[in-house]
């Protein structure tokens, strides 16, 4: 993040400084990325101005074209977080990534909120062990988080439990205003020094679903989870931080040949997500993980084990 302040942006003095941190917008990195329209609601000013005052903020932090080298080097400061599961991390090209959301899909009973109680213990291990010597944020939506989980996964990674419980920031979202109201507040913290570096949303869309049902409100609701996503891949870009989602899967009635199932979210999520991961259970406790959208992984697929002492290997 800049040293600059809200108020060194052209346009914008201690009033309207304060109304922009009340909305969630607390570094000019956020206010250079923002939509014109979200800002003159925010700001109740007209677009234009608002415009004007996006563009202060790119000029501030010199945002403009780049070589694809100097890309490449901001690049190699991207940073992973280990799942613990070495076939996992192997087919990830290291864990999961910082400035990226990724997505885990599949039915109930797949996995997906066991492997991110387990990221959450394994963002707080130091770099060498595959950590980032962190804290994580855990919104959960469907009351599935478990800090009887974290104590034991936490005692096999050799972290003490009591430390990783009051490492991992908790917070229960009741519906998609709150679930939003929440990753708003996760700007604050991580302004106010915090040292988060994953966001875990437990599930993405769960709320979306039962609040928007039916085709008649189907625009309305990819408009605003739309909005969502977005919020979350601007933390992710912003800050540096790691962003999992989970995601739930619903039957595709068009699909004659292969998997009937398809994720939820449409292509709101499909495009929002960085890496897409499909999760599905086998037998003897066995977990399959198939990477199948991702800028730069081949489309491969992993098995791996979930024990009392978390994801493992087999």
């Amino acid at each position: 993040m800049s040293e600059y302040k809200l108020t060194d942006i052209k346009g914008i003095g201690p009033a309207l400084a304060e109304k922009l941190k009340e909305a969630g917008f607390l570094t000019v990195e956020s206010i250079a990325i923002a939509p014109a329209r979200l800002l003159a609601d925010t700001l109740g000013v007209s677009e234009e101005k608002a415009a004007k005052i996006a563009q202060s903020a790119r000029q501030l932090l010199g945002i403009k074209f780049i070589t694809a080298e100097d890309y490449y080097e901001r690049r190699l400061k991207v940073s992973y977080i280990s799942t613990g599961c070495r076939a996992l991390d192997d087919v990830l090209g290291g864990g999961i990534e910082t400035q990226a959301v990724t997505e885990f899909v599949g039915e109930f009973g797949a996995g997906k909120t066991q492997l991110c109680h387990q990221l959450a213990v394994m963002v707080q291990l130091p770099v060498d062990k595959g950590g980032l010597s962190g804290k994580a944020v855990y919104i959960d939506t469907e009351g599935t988080f478990r800090p009887e989980r974290i104590i034991q996964i936490a005692q096999y990674r050799g972290i003490e439990p009591r430390e990783a419980l009051k490492n991992i920031i908790y917070a229960r979202a009741y519906n998609s205003d709150h679930q939003m109201l929440l990753v708003n507040e996760v700007m604050r913290l991580i302004s106010s020094s915090e040292n988060v570096k994953l966001l875990v949303v437990d599930s993405l869309v769960s709320h979306f679903r039962a609040e928007y049902p039916g085709r008649e409100n189907l625009a309305a609701r990819q408009q605003k989870l739309n909005k969502h996503v977005h919020q979350l891949l601007q933390i992710a870009d912003i800050y540096d931080i790691a962003v999992v989602v989970t995601n739930q899967v619903i039957s595709d009635p068009e699909a004659f040949i292969g998997n009937p199932l398809k994720p939820a979210g449409g292509n709101i999520v499909a495009h929002g997500c960085t890496y897409r991961i499909w999760l599905r259970k086998g037998k003897d406790n066995k977990r399959m993980a198939r990477i199948f959208d991702s800028p730069k992984h081949p489309e491969q697929e992993v098995v791996f084990r979930i024990t009392q002492e978390g994801v493992v290997d087999i």
